[in-house]
């Protein structure tokens, strides 16, 4: 039997598992689907693959910096609970995924999983491996690399929050502390000038509906309407950009004052936060004990 795409996408489909596992099962059982998936429950594969439906939603963020300081790897690592984030082989696994991504120098997850291990493994076969271990889904959810002239900033606090800053000018102290910030404050932009158009003009729509609706502001002038309007548009842009925020160890000074005082520019900057946007299954067991409980005593005559 040969080995076709139909078959490839078959397997998968049936085992969750990854393109490349898949035919090399099928290649090893001369394009036997049932022996390739029989194959693949032995090796643990299917087994891990069978988890991936699972909501990984806890897990750790890793940064690893070169030696020079000017480039860092930033990853999230994910599992399913936080007994697990804090299982030595679990981190054991974020850490040298960190350091795969420092070294192959990329920012593509699919690079990434594909990257070779010190033990000769790449990144997605240890994750296997990793699951058929320890029974809870685990996914390497993203990655990023930063490489800047200037100083480069990393912080990670505790192990569920991490960030980047890559500067042009300034000095590592100001680095460090301005990824401290965006830790802390997490701006979405820079400055108010990348903010894309659409979202602006939604929340001048926004802010004007709710003055027109305030009482205070009943039978004032359009023109004065527009300049409240406009005052609350420019303090909700600050609110969400890296230059309007006050700076978390001086909140006298904005974060642009305080590059302009230090004749530094941010380059770039990134953060990421464990299980940010990844909806967590929240199990309501009494609930379903009532429920059972219930529909036992109903069926009682």
């Amino acid at each position: 039997m040969s080995v076709t795409a139909e078959t490839v996408r078959q397997l998968r489909e049936r085992t969750g598992a990854g393109m490349m596992e898949c035919k090399r099962a099928l290649v090893e059982t001369g394009g036997d689907l049932d022996a390739a998936a029989e194959l693949m429950r032995k090796q643990g594969l299917a087994k891990a693959d069978k988890k991936a439906a699972r909501v990984a939603a806890e897990g750790v963020i890793v940064v690893e910096k070169s030696a020079d300081g000017h480039a860092a790897a930033m990853v999230e690592v994910n599992c399913e609970t936080d007994f697990v984030a804090r299982e030595q082989d679990f981190r054991g696994f974020a850490a040298d995924v960190a350091r795969a991504a420092l070294a192959a120098r990329t920012s593509s997850l699919e690079a990434l999983l594909a990257a070779t291990l010190p033990s000769g493994e790449s990144v997605d076969e240890r994750r296997r491996a990793l699951i058929a271990k320890i029974g809870e889904n685990i996914s390497v959810r993203r990655v990023v690399f930063v490489q800047g002239q200037g100083p480069l900033g990393a912080y990670v606090h505790g192990t569920r929050i991490g960030s980047l800053v890559a500067l042009e000018a300034g000095d590592a102290e100001l680095a460090r502390d301005l990824a401290m910030h965006v830790a802390a404050s997490n701006p979405k932009y820079l400055s108010a000038a990348q903010v894309p158009a659409d979202e602006v003009a939604k929340e001048r729509e926004i802010l004007t509906e709710q003055a027109k609706a305030d009482p205070k502001n009943q039978g004032k002038p359009d023109n004065i309407l527009a300049q409240i309007v406009e005052g609350k548009v420019r303090k909700a842009l600050s609110e969400i950009t890296l230059h309007g925020q006050p700076f978390v160890r001086d909140d006298k000074v904005t974060v642009e004052k305080l590059l302009a005082g230090a004749k530094a520019r941010v380059a770039s900057f990134e953060r990421f936060e464990v299980g940010a946007g990844i909806e967590k299954r929240q199990d309501d067991f009494v609930a379903e004990v009532m429920a059972q409980v219930k529909g036992a005593a109903g069926g009682k005559h």
